[in-house]
């Protein structure tokens, strides 16, 4: 296992790649959404997420990280393995799904770059972590609320009978995923 500056470039590198995949999606997802809030979200949060992907190539970049042909074929790899699992998902719902998963994923990265850079008195690293995490967050619940209403009314518009709907009084799941 890598130790010290090869550490940090080896975290920063994947982080670059696992990221792209969830700008990727998101920008994919706003052209093949057929719900226009599941558009409007991914349209929201695409620039934040560029801004963060940016942050961390740039990053990458001052480390000197490996930015080679091996990482561009894995990260080539990843993402037709990624295209196909979504031309497997044809609803907004699974595609908003995997997003949220995705998302989580960035926003744990983030977190622990927030933590780390404290520690470490690193403050590039800390912000580009403080910033991300923070974003990140903000997608997740947005996403989350969206998932829940995607839910329900896929649940409702179907046959519902013996399935044991109650009415409630408007409680609603505050984290679905």
């Amino acid at each position: 296992m890598d130790r010290g500056k090869d550490f940090l470039k080896s975290q920063v590198n994947n982080a670059v790649m696992q990221h792209k995949a969830f700008v990727e999606n998101l920008i994919a997802h706003e052209k093949q959404a057929d719900d226009e809030r599941f558009r409007s979200l991914c349209a929201k949060f695409s620039p934040k997420a560029a801004a963060h992907q940016q942050m961390l190539e740039d990053y990458q970049r001052e480390l000197g990280g490996d930015m080679g042909a091996g990482k561009a074929f894995l990260g080539k790899a990843l993402g037709v393995a990624r295209d196909l699992a979504d031309s497997v998902r044809e609803s907004d719902f699974l595609r908003l799904v995997g997003d949220i998963v995705t998302a989580r994923q960035s926003e744990d990265t983030f977190k622990t770059f927030r933590d780390a850079g404290r520690q470490l008195g690193i403050q590039r690293l800390a912000q580009i972590g403080e910033h991300g995490e923070r974003d990140h967050d903000e997608y997740a619940k947005e996403a989350n609320k969206l998932c829940a209403q995607l839910f329900v009314e896929h649940v409702k518009q179907g046959d519902t009978s013996g399935i044991g709907m109650a009415a409630t009084s408007g409680a609603s799941a505050e984290r679905t995923i």
